[in-house]
């Protein structure tokens, strides 16, 4: 009797073998399409709301929110995508799948104030409503395969991230006082934030780095191992960049979307196939930014003292 398994098996397999984070939930009746619709558009409508309520809490109560925001996030996604059909039942939910929806809905919080209150919130609160749709239904079709993300769903999933990237950091730079330069008086300069809301406002953009960056590197099947280092180094990417662009007081949204562009092109360097743990350049990646830190640091600290 042959030991070979059949291809989706060995990929299955493979899959659990290489990021091996999954969250366990009871057993459960499968859910029909019909019902999985009507699970997510509850869960969509229910998060959208809480980003509408949210729109009128001032000062660090903001962070409470967002935290609380993104907690729903993950609990409601973790359980809808526990009863996607065609999934791994005893794997459980993959950590990562849970990344993307709940950095959307983390970002929406803070990106709704950047919209004028009236009419426009309404149109901003239906396009956080897609977002965050699009976000679960990508993961949702992911985790319900068996195979892992296809060649289709993998730039699918890409896509949308790299807006939820650009979503998040538009919310971290509006929550955090000054955070986006250029919303002075026309002509007024710019002023350097303190060192205390810098570095809020650093840790905050290498945070969702982070996230999105070890999602990223879990849509190619890359080892627990390779999908950390691809999120640290994002992080300190991100965090060195967004303090670099705000130190120059680049203007409104032009900031975050430079940091989005930053992590795409981080990422495409992790996404190269090759041994890169035995690659010279990753040594150069490190001197890289070491080097950028420290003329970071120093920049910083001259505007402010």
């Amino acid at each position: 009797m042959s030991s070979s398994l059949a291809p989706s098996t060995r990929v299955a397999s493979l899959r659990r073998a290489r990021i091996g984070r999954h969250l366990r939930l009871p057993p459960r009746a499968e859910v029909g399409s019909a019902d999985a619709r009507a699970g997510r558009l509850e869960l969509v409508v229910t998060l959208t709301a809480l980003v509408a309520m949210s729109a009128v809490v001032e000062g660090p109560a903001v962070w409470i929110v967002a935290g609380l925001v993104l907690a729903a996030t993950l609990l409601g996604t973790l359980q809808l995508l526990g009863t996607a059909e065609g999934g791994d039942l005893e794997a459980g939910v993959a950590v990562e799948s849970l990344l993307v929806p709940g950095v959307a809905a983390l970002g929406a919080v803070g990106a709704i104030r950047v919209v004028p209150l009236g009419l426009a919130v309404l149109g901003a609160l239906v396009l956080v409503a897609a977002l965050i749709d699009r976000a679960i239904a990508d993961e949702a079709r992911i985790a319900a395969s068996a195979d892992g993300p296809t060649a289709e769903d993998r730039p699918r999933a890409l896509s949308a991230m790299l807006v939820v990237a650009l979503v998040a950091f538009i919310g971290i730079a509006a929550i955090v006082p000054n955070g986006l330069a250029g919303t002075q008086p026309d002509g007024a300069p710019a002023p350097p934030l303190p060192i205390g809301d810098l570095v809020l406002l650093a840790l905050a953009d290498a945070a969702v780095a982070a996230l999105l960056g070890y999602r990223a590197a879990a849509l190619r099947l890359a080892s627990a191992r390779t999908a950390v280092w691809a999120a640290l180094t994002s992080a300190v990417a991100i965090a060195l960049g967004a303090a670099a662009l705000r130190a120059m007081g680049i203007p409104r949204l032009i900031g975050p979307a430079l940091l989005m562009l930053l992590f795409y092109l981080w990422d495409s360097i992790h996404a190269a196939p090759s041994s890169r743990r035995r690659d010279p350049r990753w040594l150069w990646e490190t001197i890289v930014l070491v080097g950028f830190g420290a003329v970071v640091a120093f920049w910083n600290l001259r505007l402010v003292g």
